[in-house]
């Protein structure tokens, strides 16, 4: 429990943006996974840097837990104070401080959302390329190293984050990297926080490499009369060098739910979903040869989309997949996993898994971003049945085995949280310790996001 001293404190500062309502903190203590109702002692929201740290010295001084909240829309349990403790939620912190158009980059507070952030970006021509499909803070974006739909093209966060200003546990500011394109000037600093979840310290600023709008888009979706062929489409496309923007695979039963929640027509088997990005000589020319790949593979039914309303609704489809499987089933809850691969392994992970999948009898539709290996599973369960939930989590831990013993990662963009904490010493070894090192270097009363990532 944070005791009445610190609560006390952080009132000072604070004022009314420290709250100790359970309804503030019943909101706080939510996932949008699986996981139980997890409420911090009191939900505290900065509006600068500097009350960030004055809140980090006076915790650090009573040992009193911090766990950092972006938009809440994590999967593995990220942002849940399973020691208690104060959540600080950022949200309030969202300004886009500068947009420099000719050097293609922007600074932004840690609670801009990606949509608001490309929002502001409309009239320059530019854009904030990572694309998770929900509307995650940008914080909360590079705290998970998250990816999505156009990672294939343009990277994850660790490629599209060029410096940081972080908040260190004992309450110092410290900036990482430049806006220069490249630097050999010492460790990367930048690129540890990325993808640390918290654990090492509070992003409070972000420097963002921003990419020109496309000349011409193009988006498109087919069908294919397996799996098998739809995958192996997929890996012989990105060997062939074809510069894909997206290329997003859902299989026969995500198809059928994204019909029932969205009013889609797609045929009961797997598709692709695909975009191109360039010039209009380019795109059609990627068009065709994707198309050639695709129809030896057992492709069917392509619908283009070349008008911006057509592919927005295309992609709005897809980004709502999840809550399409969601309601696929009333009342159930989801394991919500994914994992990478080589994309020389995909097939054979992929295929793996349906079949495991069929044998347990749950529903479990699979969908993900297979242009650069990664997958996911949503494993629908009634949280009231102890067995499907076992049913459920045997699945998701045969999956991360999978990935591992085909050199791939239990995680390609969800993060560890705590969901995953169990599968760190098999993926990485002894390096995990020194992980644990490195944490507690930087905050030696594990006092930031603890339970989380590190042994």
């Amino acid at each position: 429990m944070t005791s009445d001293s610190t609560l006390h404190l952080l009132a000072t500062l604070l004022g009314d943006r420290l709250s100790v309502s359970k309804s503030e903190r019943d909101n706080h203590g939510r996932s949008e996974s699986h996981f139980p109702l997890t409420p911090p002692d009191a939900v505290a929201f900065p509006v600068s840097t500097e009350e960030v740290a004055e809140i980090l010295r006076i915790c650090t001084a009573s040992n009193t837990p911090v766990v950092p909240w972006g938009a809440g829309t994590s999967l593995e349990g990220h942002a849940l104070a399973i020691k208690g403790g104060i959540c600080l939620d950022l949200s309030r912190m969202d300004r886009v401080i500068e947009v420099n158009a000719e050097d293609m980059d922007a600074r932004v507070q840690p609670g801009v959302t990606r949509e608001a952030l490309n929002e502001e970006l409309r009239s320059t021509g530019l854009f904030f390329p990572v694309d998770p499909g929900a509307n995650a803070s940008i914080g909360g974006m590079a705290a998970t190293r998250a990816s999505g739909t156009t990672a294939v093209r343009y990277g994850t966060m660790r490629d599209n984050v060029i410096g940081l200003e972080v908040v260190l546990a004992d309450g110092r500011i410290i900036r990482t990297g430049t806006r220069a394109r490249k630097s050999s000037a010492g460790y990367d600093l930048t690129g540890l926080f990325v993808g640390s979840e918290g654990t090492l310290g509070v992003i409070t600023e972000l420097t963002l490499r921003l990419q020109g709008q496309p000349q011409s888009i193009s988006s498109a979706v087919c069908a294919f009369e397996s799996l098998e062929g739809a995958v192996e489409a997929v890996i012989e496309t990105i060997q062939t060098g074809i510069p894909m923007a997206r290329i997003e695979f859902v299989d026969a039963a995500t198809a059928l739910a994204v019909n029932a929640y969205s009013g889609a027509d797609f045929p009961a088997k797997p598709h692709l979903l695909i975009e191109f990005h360039g010039s209009e000589s380019a795109t059609a020319e990627q068009a065709e040869l994707f198309g050639e790949i695709a129809k030896d593979h057992g492709a069917t039914g392509f619908d283009w989309a070349t008008k911006t309303e057509d592919r927005n609704r295309l992609w709005s489809m897809r980004h709502k997949a999840y809550w399409a499987i969601l309601a696929s089933r009333p009342g159930s809850r989801a394991i919500v996993t994914d994992v990478c691969v080589p994309v020389s392994q995909l097939a054979r992970a992929v295929s793996e898994t349906q079949a495991d999948i069929e044998a347990s009898g749950l529903p479990a539709p699979i969908l993900g971003h297979v242009g650069d290996g990664n997958f996911h599973a949503i494993l629908l369960m009634d949280e009231n049945s102890p067995k499907e939930r076992e049913i459920a989590k045997g699945l998701a831990h045969r999956m991360a085995e999978r990935a591992l013993a085909l050199g791939g990662t239990v995680t390609g963009e969800h993060g560890i949280g705590m969901g995953k904490l169990g599968y760190m010493r098999a993926e990485h070894g002894e390096a995990w310790d020194l992980m644990g090192e490195i944490k507690a270097a930087l905050d030696p009363q594990g006092i930031l996001n603890p339970g989380k990532v590190v042994p």
